[in-house]
């Protein structure tokens, strides 16, 4: 389960040791890209509280808005798993898309045709540069894992994705899984 090598498509979860920081303490990362110049992904279990309709009041819809990361917070970003309604979408892995047509995109949504399960929006991304990633990765940043829900991962609930992904790894992380977010606090 557990891969040794950083490809889009996988997830990164966060490293218990991961305290203090905001965006990153139990986060969990869906790895857009990958490649010699760096790296982007989107936090998938960090709901903000507002909706698409609180940012876009064209689209008709209370889909959730999430924290993608600290980079550019003031844009909107999406990955959906429906390619053939939205056009110029880049393939991720595993069925999984990243971004199109906004325009087609906000029609569908208020058509009926797109749901909660098909997309998700997202306020900023994660991004590194060129090796930053793979240097958080040998400090144990992160674990890397395949991302098994594949296209399905978009629907998943957040509320305990973190704590779910700490436990499947076992062994030591087993304590984490129970400890407070803020061990100062127990």
């Amino acid at each position: 389960m557990i891969s040794d090598k950083l490809k889009k498509g996988h997830l990164l979860i966060a490293e218990p040791s991961i305290i203090g920081d905001l965006s990153f303490n139990r986060s969990v990362i869906l790895l857009a890209d990958h490649n010699d110049e760096g790296s982007v992904g989107f936090i998938i279990n960090k709901p903000l509280k507002y909706t698409i309709n609180d940012l876009v009041p064209e689209i008709d819809a209370t889909f959730k808005i999430y924290n993608g990361g600290p980079v550019e917070q003031d844009n909107l970003y999406f990955i959906h798993n429906i390619p053939e309604l939205i056009p110029n979408s880049i393939e991720i892995s595993n069925g999984i898309y990243w971004g199109g047509d906004f325009e087609s995109t906000r029609d569908l949504i208020n058509q009926g045709k797109i749901n909660k399960n098909n997309i998700r929006f997202f306020l900023g991304y994660t991004g590194w540069e060129a090796n930053q990633l793979e240097n958080e990765m040998s400090s144990n940043s992160w674990i890397i894992t395949k991302n098994v829900y594949e296209n399905k991962i978009i629907g998943k609930s957040t509320t305990h994705f973190w704590k779910e992904k700490i436990m499947e790894l076992g062994g030591d992380y087993l304590i984490w899984s129970n400890a407070p977010e803020n061990p100062l606090l127990n």
